[in-house]
């Protein structure tokens, strides 16, 4: 492994452009509510624990995530997507408008059910509590043509104000491939570099900048298997650049860190940041592409982008939850211990 002390340096001068960045989000929008018991007992009627119920919180998932990562990382955040006017959707945007975030882009659908994985959390009094069921409630259908024009017409609005434009498609059809081709008509994008997140079709996508599956992703677009095998990775990333027309590619490996490809240079091989011992792995996704596409708005070149997300991930994980990572907390982990990089 080697250390690069002096690109600490210029990662934290990247940090400082951040609060004057913007970046909109096109994105599908989600709920995570955590129910809290405590173990009662085992129920007489079924062989299942009994739970005390003890705290319930409603928190920004999905895309919603990588909006609320990007704006405890100071940057200036524009998010576009839908949700219904049932309680999920409230507390989503009463979480944004907390954090000053704009939410005039976001539609409210009266026929929709907003996004919401509910996971049921259990524990004795003094220990951990453990997930052990999870519940996802989904709308029945994609955005109807009004909402989707809706969502065109004010993603080109905002992208037009920002330095870049952020895609999270976790596959309920507000950040789909068609709704990014309509934005991009009519110069709607000038440019400005184009991230993407996307749990199922990520090849399905033109025009993108930038992508940033996991290693399992990857292997399911392309019918691989990875493993520990190196040029395995470098071939299948190479596939994935060539099909898409990517400019760079991050793909991320748990605790073996992450790889960055670009067109023009060899691939780098990030180590993991911290304990490979994680707490939770719940939105670390969201984390890593909100500091990948704000470093690359701030601009960072792709090596650059990656280690700065490579410290996020690494932080975010030993957090409990969907949680997110502040830019004091990238500097603190920058002057703590360098980028590095492995060789090959």
């Amino acid at each position: 492994m080697i250390r690069h002390p002096k690109e600490g340096e210029r990662l934290k001068k990247i940090l400082d452009v951040f609060p004057k960045v913007t970046v909109t989000v096109l994105a599908d929008l989600v709920a995570d509510e955590f129910v809290y018991g405590e173990i009662s007992r085992v129920s007489r009627e079924a062989p299942v624990l009994i739970l005390k119920h003890r705290e319930r919180t409603i928190v920004p998932g999905g895309g919603a995530n990588a909006i609320n990562n990007l704006a405890d990382l100071e940057v200036n955040v524009l998010p576009v997507g839908i949700v219904g006017e049932d309680e999920p959707g409230r507390l989503l945007l009463k979480a944004f408008r907390h954090k000053h975030i704009a939410v005039s882009g976001i539609l409210r659908d009266k026929n929709q059910t907003t996004v919401t994985k509910t996971r049921i959390l259990a524990g004795m009094t003094h220990s951990a509590r453990q997930q052990v069921v999870r519940i996802d409630r989904e709308p029945e259908s994609a955005p109807n043509s009004h909402f989707t024009r809706e969502l065109v017409l004010s993603a080109r609005e905002y992208a037009r104000a920002s330095d870049a434009l952020l895609v999270s498609d976790y596959g309920y059809g507000a950040a789909s491939p068609a709704i990014l081709n309509g934005i991009r008509a009519k110069a709607g994008l000038r440019g400005i570099p184009v991230t993407l997140d996307s749990r199922f079709r990520m090849l399905e996508f033109s025009g993108v900048t930038a992508a940033t599956p996991n290693e399992p992703e990857v292997e399911s677009s392309l019918g691989v298997q990875i493993g520990q095998n190196w040029e395995k990775l470098v071939s299948a990333a190479e596939q994935l650049m060539s099909r898409m027309k990517l400019q760079s590619l991050i793909i991320t490996r748990g605790r073996d860190g992450m790889a960055a490809f670009t067109e023009r240079h060899k691939p780098v091989d990030i180590p993991i940041f911290g304990s490979d011992e994680v707490a939770d792995v719940t939105g670390a996704g969201d984390t890593v592409i909100a500091t990948f596409t704000a470093a690359l708005a701030a601009g960072a070149s792709t090596e650059e982008a990656a280690q700065l997300a490579n410290y996020a991930g690494g932080i975010v994980v030993m957090k409990r939850g969907t949680a997110t990572v502040s830019r004091q907390e990238l500097l603190h982990a920058i002057e703590t211990a360098p980028p590095a990089t492995r060789p090959h």
